[in-house]
């Protein structure tokens, strides 16, 4: 199927999110900070990224600065929570496929990745 890594400093949300999309069929990647995130992304085949704006040492935004250098056209959609609009519009100049505002509606994340991944 596919391959999603979920990189948030949250462990409930990448846990739901884990579960929810290895119901799916897909292979999860989860991980706690950009370091982890980087290097799973560098040593596997990742066709989608869920990555949190804000997380302690290095954020979102470092990351998908550092996976635009390797790969321009992964989707990576973000999550975030309100009053983080500076940060999104720098995502957007990244290209961003979509944010999520947490609390997001697990489903409508669900649905967003299976039209994209499953067409």
């Amino acid at each position: 199927m596919g391959h999603i890594l979920i990189v948030d400093d949250q462990v409930g949300i990448r846990l739901l999110l884990s579960e929810v999309f290895k119901k799916e069929g897909y292979t999860t990647y989860i991980v706690a900070n950009g370091i982890e995130a980087l290097q799973v992304f560098e040593q596997n085949e990742i066709d989608c990224i869920l990555l949190d704006i804000k997380m302690p040492g290095m954020h979102g935004i470092e990351i998908l600065k550092k996976v635009r250098e390797v790969d321009l056209e992964i989707p990576v959609f973000m999550m975030t929570a309100y009053g983080e609009q500076d940060l999104m519009e720098v995502a957007t100049s990244l290209n961003v496929h979509r944010f999520f505002t947490k609390p997001f509606n697990i489903f409508d994340v669900r649905d967003t990745i299976n039209q994209l991944l499953k067409g």
